[in-house]
C-alpha cells in the first residue's frame, strides 16, 4: 500500500470529528470522492443527501458515534449506513455502502464506498473499495496501537506522535 495522509474531513459537529483518508499525491480524498461522485448521479442524489446527513447531522451534531450507528460489521471497516432501525433512523434497501471506521465515540475516520449492487461485499461492484478501506484502517489501527497516532478524546483530535496534526502513513 502506498503513503496516505489521514486529515481532518469536518469537525464543525457539536460531538464527533471526522477524518478521511487522502493518497498522497492527490488532491481529492477518499471520502470526498466519494460524495461527489454519488451525488452527480440521479439515481443516487437522494440516497447520498441521506447518507451525508446521517453522517454530519445525527452522527456528528446529536449523538456521536455510538456504537449502535456501527452495527454493519465488514471484516476491518463498518459499512454505513447501519442496520436496522435506530434512533429514528432507518435505511431499508439502502443502495450505498460507504465505509468508516470507529475510532471512538467522538472521532470516526470516513473512506471510500460504492453502490451495494451484491449479495456480499466480495461479489458486489464495490469489491476493491472496501478492500482499499479495510487496508487503510489495518494502518491505521496499527498506528494507533504502536502509538504513532495519539487520540485526544477532549479535543476529538487524531495526532501524530510528534504532536504535530499531520498524520502520514
Amino acid at each position: 500500500m502506498n503513503t496516505f495522509v489521514l486529515e481532518k474531513w469536518d469537525d464543525e459537529g457539536k460531538i464527533c470529528t471526522f477524518y478521511t483518508v487522502k493518497w498522497d499525491g492527490n488532491t481529492s480524498n477518499e471520502a470526498d470522492s466519494f460524495f461527489n461522485k454519488y451525488e452527480q448521479l440521479s439515481e443516487y442524489q437522494e440516497s447520498t443527501q441521506e447518507l451525508l446527513s446521517l453522517v454530519l447531522d445525527v452522527i456528528g451534531d446529536t449523538h456521536g458515534a455510538k456504537e449502535v450507528f456501527f452495527n454493519r460489521f465488514e471484516n476491518e471497516v463498518i459499512g454505513l449506513p447501519m442496520h436496522g432501525r435506530v434512533l429514528g433512523s432507518y435505511f431499508p434497501n439502502f443502495p450505498l455502502r460507504l465505509y468508516a471506521l470507529r475510532i471512538n465515540q467522538n472521532i470516526v475516520v470516513l473512506f471510500n464506498g460504492g453502490v451495494k449492487d451484491g449479495a456480499t461485499n466480495q461479489t458486489s461492484s464495490l469489491h476493491l473499495q472496501w478492500q482499499e478501506a479495510c487496508q487503510f484502517a489495518r494502518k491505521i489501527d496499527d498506528a494507533i496501537t504502536r502509538g504513532e497516532i495519539l487520540i485526544d478524546e477532549n479535543k476529538r483530535l487524531l495526532i501524530a506522535y510528534d504532536n504535530s496534526t499531520e498524520i502520514i502513513l
